[in-house]
C-alpha cells in the first residue's frame, strides 16, 4: 500500500493539541517509538518474529501525524500490504494502531513532560502502571473477577498449539475471559479456543486482552483474536500489569521469555509478604509435553528448593481438567477479594519486590555483572535469574538486543555450582528443543558461560 490515511474509530478524546502536535513532529523520540510500534501492529500475520527483518524490510515505511480540529488522521506510506482489503485497513488492526498511539502518547506526557510518574518507588511505579490501564480502560470497576492469563511460546509445534486452543476453549466454555501477550502460538492458542465457546454460550462481550510493550511488539505483533491492546513502557511494567489484572495465570511450554514470567511470578508468590495470597498458577501442556514441565520443575527444585512446588499445579493432557482447576481456584480468589475488600480488576495489595519492578538493561556489562550464586536471599536471587533471562530474550529477538549481540558476540553470565549448572541444562533444553526461534536451524546461542566470576571483575 504505498499511501493510505485513517481516523479512530472512536474520537482520541485524551489527546490534546499539544500533544498531538508532538506526534506531528518527526524528530520527536515519540514519534519514532510509535513509529515501530505501528509498523509491528501492520505486520500482523506476516510471518515473521524477527523484529529487525521487519524493519529492514519496510524501512521506508512512514506515517504522520496530521492533528484536525475534531481529532487526527493518520497518513501512512508503504504500509505492509496484509493490513489492507480492497484499499481499507482491517478494523481490528485499525483499533490496535489507534490504541498503541493512545498508550505511547499517555506515558510520554506523563513522564516526559508533566512528571506526573513517580517512577523512583515502588508505590509509585504500581500507581503508574495503574494509570497507564486504566487509560485504556482495562481496569474498570464493574469487573467480575475471571480473567485468565496465559503465558507461553510464541513459537511452538502444531500440537502444542491445538492443546492451548483446547484450553482456551475449556475456559471459555465456563465464562473466562484471556489475557495473553497478544503474539502467535501459545497467546493465540487460548484466545482462539475461547473465542469459539463464547459464541457457542452467546457470550458477546468477551475480553481477549493483549497485553505488550515497545521492545518486543515486533516479534509479537497482535493476533487477529485480540480485542484489547494496552502497551506498557517496558517488560517490568508490562509484567507487573499481567499478574494486577490476572485472576489465574496458566503457563504453556515456550522459551526463555516463559522461563523470565515464571521466575518472575514466582518472585512474588514465594516473598513472605505475600503468603496466603490466592493467586492460581497451572503449568500444562499435551501429554507429549511433559518432559518439558518436568525440566522446569526439576530446576525450579534445584535452585529455589522442593518447598516452590507448592505454588503451582501441574496439568498435562487434559484441558477441562485445566480449565475445572481453574474454576474452583478462582472461587477462592473472589471469596478473599471480597474479605480483604480488594478490587477485582486490579490487585493493589500484592506486594511486588522492588527487584521485580526496576527496568533491567541488558548490556553486555549488566548481564556479566549478574549475581547468580546462592549467598543472597532466594527473591534477590530469583530477580537476578529473570533479568538473565530477559537479557537473552532481547538477544534473541528485540532489535537492540540482536544487533548488540552480532557487534560484541554473546552475553558473557558469570555464576557459581548448581546455579550455573541448573540454568545452562535449561537453556540447552531449549536450544535442543527449538525453542529459542521459529527455525532452530539457524538459531546461534546469545549466550555464554564464563564460569566463576574472575577476580579482577568481582571487586
Amino acid at each position: 500500500m504505498a499511501r493510505a490515511s485513517v481516523r479512530p474509530l472512536q474520537t482520541l478524546d485524551l489527546l490534546s493539541q499539544r500533544e498531538m502536535a508532538s506526534l506531528a513532529n518527526a524528530d520527536a523520540s515519540s514519534h519514532e517509538l510509535f513509529r515501530r510500534c505501528a509498523l509491528a501492529i501492520l505486520n500482523t500475520d506476516g510471518g515473521t518474529d524477527d523484529a529487525r527483518a521487519v524493519y529492514d524490510a519496510y524501512r521506508d515505511f512512514a506515517i504522520e501525524v496530521v492533528p484536525e480540529p475534531r481529532g487526527l488522521q493518520l497518513v501512512l506510506s508503504n504500509a505492509p500490504a496484509q493490513a489492507f482489503v480492497d484499499g481499507r485497513m482491517i478494523a481490528g488492526i485499525r483499533s490496535h494502531l489507534f490504541a498503541a498511539l493512545r498508550d505511547i502518547i499517555f506515558t510520554e506526557h506523563k513522564l516526559a513532560e508533566q512528571q506526573a510518574f513517580d517512577l523512583s518507588t515502588p508505590a509509585g511505579i504500581t500507581d503508574a502502571v495503574f494509570r497507564i490501564l486504566r487509560n485504556a480502560n482495562v481496569v474498570r470497576s464493574n469487573l467480575q473477577p475471571r480473567l485468565v492469563v496465559c503465558w507461553g511460546g510464541h513459537s511452538i509445534p502444531r500440537g502444542e498449539y491445538d492443546y492451548s486452543k483446547n484450553v482456551g476453549y475449556s475456559l471459555g466454555l465456563r465464562g473466562f475471559d484471556i489475557c495473553t501477550g497478544c503474539g502467535a502460538g501459545a497467546m493465540k492458542g487460548p484466545m482462539k479456543g475461547a473465542a469459539i465457546a463464547h459464541a457457542k454460550q452467546l457470550n458477546r462481550d468477551g475480553r481477549f486482552l493483549g497485553v505488550s510493550e515497545p521492545g518486543i511488539i515486533a516479534a509479537e505483533s497482535p493476533n487477529a483474536i485480540v480485542n484489547e491492546l494496552v502497551i506498557l513502557p517496558d517488560i517490568e511494567k508490562r509484567l507487573e500489569a499481567f499478574v494486577r489484572i490476572a485472576h489465574g495465570l496458566v503457563i504453556f511450554p515456550g522459551g526463555v521469555g516463559t522461563a523470565e514470567e515464571i521466575l518472575f511470578l514466582l518472585g512474588i508468590k514465594l516473598h513472605p509478604d505475600n503468603a496466603g495470597v490466592e493467586l492460581p498458577l497451572i503449568f500444562t501442556g499435551p501429554a507429549e509435553s511433559a518432559g518439558y514441565f518436568c525440566d522446569i520443575d526439576r530446576f525450579l527444585r534445584s535452585i529455589l528448593g522442593d518447598e516452590v512446588a507448592e505454588h503451582y499445579e501441574i496439568i498435562t493432557g487434559d484441558a477441562p481438567a485445566v480449565a475445572r482447576a481453574m474454576k474452583r481456584a478462582v472461587k477462592g480468589v473472589r471469596r478473599q477479594r471480597i474479605e480483604r475488600s480488594e478490587s477485582f480488576s486490579f490487585h493493589w495489595k500484592l506486594h511486588i519486590p522492588p527487584e521485580l519492578q526496576q527496568p533491567f538493561v541488558p548490556s553486555h556489562e549488566n548481564m556479566a555483572a549478574l549475581a547468580l550464586h546462592r549467598d543472597q536471599p532466594r527473591h534477590v536471587l530469583i530477580a537476578e535469574l529473570r533479568r538473565a533471562f530477559s537479557g537473552i530474550v532481547a538477544g534473541n529477538v528485540k532489535d537492540f538486543g540482536v544487533r548488540a549481540v552480532e557487534r560484541r558476540g554473546p552475553y558473557c553470565l558469570y555464576g557459581e555450582g548448581d546455579v550455573v549448572a541448573g540454568l545452562g541444562g535449561l537453556l540447552e533444553a531449549f536450544v535442543s528443543q527449538g525453542r529459542m526461534r521459529i527455525d532452530p536451524t539457524t538459531y546461534r546461542p546469545c549466550f555464554r558461560f564464563g564460569g566463576p566470576r574472575p577476580a579482577e571483575e568481582a571487586l
